[in-house]
């Protein structure tokens, strides 16, 4: 049985420009647009040339693409003026895109209140605006803005709209559930409609998640009749977001109904590149991964229950619905107090641990962690102290620096300005050194005291120069006098590798230098630094 053609549209540099607090660069739009050129979308929306100089200038780059088609987002004409004299539209005329996608009104209760003209004039507009490109040779897709909402409120008029788009040549026309507030019973409902007047091959959908339906409305579409679907990567975009590619594109790829009436120009084997597409935005919007989210999150394939892991170990498919490796992610078994044997030993296994399963350090190391994590530790997010914990508990870590005193003060100078200094003194092959620094803060401080004065600790700076504090937690467990403090560092290096370690203490200071000295130790294990002596 042949299989019908879906295309995927990715509207990440336009629909998720408009997140807040995100401002894409010329050069972030080029990274993401690369990106998604290589996974193999049909469509990259860039943005609305003419609307601002962001934009505008990524429009007029030479960007060469090898499986995409780069799209130019903008607005049907005005009325009171043609088409060819329209500014907006010429704009998009003269940018670098071969596609044009214009949204225009299918409410007819916006038309009357937003655009404040007459039904048949928005109709006209819609007409106009399309045969303008159309006759330019450009491929037109006409967004239909809150046409859900239109449907729902005067059909006949919706219908209308999409329908002067089509007759007069547009390939695509976009169904938008632009509030995002239908559900996927009625997306469905009303798209088998629509295709009595428009061929299913021409339809798509742009889905928003403020009801938490966006992917589903996308497939409810799909099996309702449309072939293009619209989103963004991790469902980047305004309010709740838009419908999260990320996990439209594996469930068409790799669930049995879909995989099986359905195909997509993206190939096979770029599946596993999900994962790496995913965290590429948010490495460029510097911000941490959601790791809760489906197929490429951190947590999606993770595993903290001891039942779970035993069940997992003999078959993965009790609780895992694909296999990870087929998006680029991984499986990761939990260490935490909750966990049992099995948690330990899949752990171990993961990390690279040789050992016998009889070994009774495991029982050692599963004792350990509990004791810890009773007076506060918790390595659910801590991988990097937990293997540490786990390698010197099983005799496979080296001692490299030692910290024999540290020093703290902070201070308020006249100015007001507030200063930290720290001081260590460190201990390499029996040599003891003296680091000093200022920071904005103590750990700040201490960082900076190790890190400034790594050459003098030349047996390990040339593995420390590029070591990176990038994200300090603080949670204080208890209250009272004798509260417990547990922090969390997150580290990287230039090779890309993130790592969290953790340290606890009655002590805010002492439990920030845990996890620092763990991160330094973990970081001196990955590049094989010599012992010290």
């Amino acid at each position: 049985m042949s299989k019908e053609k879906l295309y995927i549209f990715d509207t990440t540099l336009r629909d998720g420009a408009q997140t807040q607090g995100v401002d894409f660069s010329i050069d972030d739009k080029i990274k993401i647009a690369e990106s998604l050129d290589k996974l193999g979308v049909d469509y990259i929306e860039g943005g609305w040339p003419g609307s601002n100089p962001t934009d505008t200038e990524f429009f007029q780059k030479n960007i060469k693409f090898n499986n995409s088609k780069l799209t130019a987002f903008g607005m049907t004409k005005r009325s009171g003026r043609s088409a060819e004299n329209d500014p907006g539209l010429s704009a998009l005329l003269n940018s670098k895109a071969s596609a044009i996608c214009l949204v225009g009104k299918s409410w007819d209760y916006h038309v009357d209140v937003a655009l404040g003209i007459s039904k048949e004039e928005n109709l006209e507009n819609i007409i106009e605006s399309t045969k303008h490109f159309v006759k330019k040779n450009k491929e037109f897709m006409f967004d239909a803005e809150h046409f859900f909402d239109g449907f729902k409120n005067n059909k006949d008029y919706a219908i209308s709209c999409v329908r002067s788009a089509y007759e007069n040549g547009a390939r695509w026309i976009v169904l938008c559930d632009t509030n995002g507030g239908t559900l996927p019973d009625e997306v469905e409902k009303i798209v088998r409609e629509v295709t009595n007047h428009i061929s299913g091959k021409n339809l798509g959908i742009h889905a928003h998640n403020d009801t938490g339906n966006a992917v589903a409305n996308s497939l409810a579409a799909v099996s309702a009749g449309v072939r293009q679907v619209q989103g963004t990567i991790n469902g980047l975009g305004e309010r709740c977001g838009n419908a999260n590619l990320m996990s439209v594109i594996p469930t068409i790829h790799l669930k049995e109904y879909y995989g099986n009436n359905f195909s997509t120009n993206i190939k096979s084997e770029n599946i596993s590149k999900i994962t790496q597409a995913s965290r590429l935005l948010d490495e460029i919007l510097n911000r941490k991964p959601n790791q809760h989210l489906p197929y490429v999150g951190a947590s999606a394939f993770s595993h903290k229950g001891g039942l779970h892991v035993s069940a997992v170990q003999k078959d993965p498919k009790t609780y895992e619905h694909i296999k990870p490796e087929l998006v680029g992610n991984v499986r990761n078994i939990v260490v935490s107090d909750q966990s049992g044997k099995s948690n330990i030993i899949s752990r171990l296994k993961s990390i690279g641990i040789n050992f016998k399963e009889d070994d009774l350090k495991i029982k050692k190391l599963l004792e350990e962690v509990k004791d810890r994590e009773f007076i506060g530790y918790s390595y659910d997010g801590a991988d990097a102290s937990f293997e540490l914990l786990a390698r010197r508990i099983m005799g496979e870590i080296p001692r490299y620096i030692s910290i024999k005193e540290y020093d703290i003060s902070v201070k308020k100078d006249k100015s007001g300005n507030i200063i930290s200094s720290a001081k260590a003194q460190l201990e390499v092959d029996k040599n003891l050194i003296l680091c000093e620094g200022e920071g904005n803060g103590p750990v700040h401080a201490l960082d900076n005291a190790i890190r400034n004065n790594v050459d003098k600790l030349v047996k390990y700076s040339q593995y420390l120069k590029d070591l990176k504090l990038v994200d300090y937690k603080v949670r204080i467990l208890n209250t009272g006098t004798e509260a417990v403090t547990r922090v969390s560092i997150e580290s990287k290096d230039s090779k890309g590798k993130n790592w969290f370690t953790i340290g606890v203490s009655a002590n805010i200071i002492e439990a920030s230098f845990k996890a620092l000295i763990d991160s330094i130790d973990y970081k001196l294990f990955k590049d094989n630094a010599p012992a010290s002596n």
